[in-house]
């Protein structure tokens, strides 16, 4: 009880923080970012579905250099799509941007490190994604290198900002348009303090060469290790530095801008397997993953597993989190309202604005409509 009421009045007083903020400051921010990754394999899912309204940018996932050459060869079918992508989110209103993401989880981090670590490949690999984007009438890029390895990997990342920036810029003086935008998605945390080898982004140069970061608040339990339960995205974590609230912050303390901070966000719920039904809270016993892809389910699958099997559906305030169980199956998810609080929280923090991973995970655009009237500075 004594958890529940701090967090409580943790999420008070950002609210009192988010009313009294001068009204000069708020019409000082910088446009909000509302952003959603599209994954392109998705087949019922096409971008004509998208409601632009709820958004300010949409990312296309994923694309891959090569791994001997580190340009995008690009065949036919994914030229299809990309041309669709862009050609489609332009004729829609109101308009977002679009920008292509490079990497994803399911990359191999070897061929970014690679690629990084030599001023030709570096040199290659930027030229052909400056090229795709023209091409295809992107708005932007977006690297998703999940995850630099070591030390050496996190300065080589610096110098591949400094130069892609530096060739953006270029470009666009040369074909006088507007400058291509350049994210990244990144760890939730600055630094990777859970691992054997620490490591830590190179702060400096993203904020001088990128316009936002995505900080992607989510994965920090899942099936890899089964015998507990755990809220994979909590905004707090009593035990532990394992949670958004304190991510968020460990790259504001590096020196990263709060206008260039961004906070993802999952529209896909974990789920396990309980040891014991009678034991369901976040942190019980578990012996496996439960339903679902490796015990991934997405947000519309979980909305219907609930209504189907009746489950009982918890809103954890000291995590601020939600979860679901019934008999042995356990989920751990964000909802509208966790996602809200979430947003109230976000905004009082100051930072740029927020991404969904993935866009056709949620349910009739529920928890997507939550959090673009949630969020009303930088409008």
């Amino acid at each position: 009880m004594a958890g529940l009421t701090k967090t409580y009045f943790q999420l008070f007083s950002f609210l009192i923080v988010f009313l009294i903020v001068p009204t000069r400051l708020v019409m000082a921010l910088p446009p909000a970012v509302k952003a959603a990754y599209w994954p392109s394999w998705t087949t019922t899912f096409p971008p004509s579905a998208i409601d632009t309204s709820l958004f300010t940018h949409i990312y296309y996932a994923f694309l891959m250099p090569s791994n001997v050459t580190y340009t995008f060869e690009i065949p036919s079918s994914t030229a299809h799509l990309l041309s669709n992508f862009t050609t489609t989110l332009h004729h829609k209103k109101p308009l977002v941007k679009t920008l292509f993401s490079i990497g994803g989880g399911g990359a191999d981090p070897l061929v970014f490190s690679r690629m990084a670590s030599e001023a030709k490949t570096r040199k290659a690999f930027i030229n052909s994604a400056i090229e795709v984007a023209r091409k295809f009438g992107f708005d932007g890029m977006d690297l998703d290198w999940e995850f630099p390895k070591n030390p050496k990997d996190m300065q080589d990342l610096g110098i591949l900002f400094t130069e892609w920036r530096q060739a953006i810029n270029y470009e666009a003086k040369a074909s006088h348009r507007a400058p291509l935008l350049l994210t990244a998605a990144v760890y939730f945390s600055v630094d990777f303090f859970l691992d054997e080898v620490y490591r830590k982004y190179p702060v400096s140069s993203m904020n001088q060469n990128l316009d936002w970061v995505s900080a992607m608040c989510f994965d920090y339990h899942g099936g890899w290790d089964t015998s507990k339960t755990g809220a994979h995205a909590v905004l707090y974590d009593p035990n532990s530095n394992v949670s958004t609230s304190y991510g968020l912050r460990s790259w504001i303390k590096a020196g990263v801008p709060r206008s260039k901070l961004v906070m993802g966000l999952p529209l896909y719920g974990r789920t396990w397997q309980l040891k014991d039904p009678n034991s369901h809270g976040i942190g019980s016993a578990a012996v496996a993953v439960g339903p679902g892809d490796n015990g991934v389910l997405t947000f519309v699958q979980v909305e219907k597993f609930n209504k189907k099997n009746d489950a009982k559906v918890v809103h954890d305030m000291e995590t601020v989190s939600t979860y679901s169980y019934v008999g042995s199956t356990w989920i751990g998810y964000d909802d509208a309202l966790s996602t809200t609080l979430k947003i109230g929280f976000a905004q009082a923090l100051g930072i740029r604005g927020y991404f969904f991973w993935a866009l056709s995970f949620d349910n009739e655009w529920k928890i997507s409509r939550q959090a673009s009237r949630a969020w009303v500075l930088g409008e």
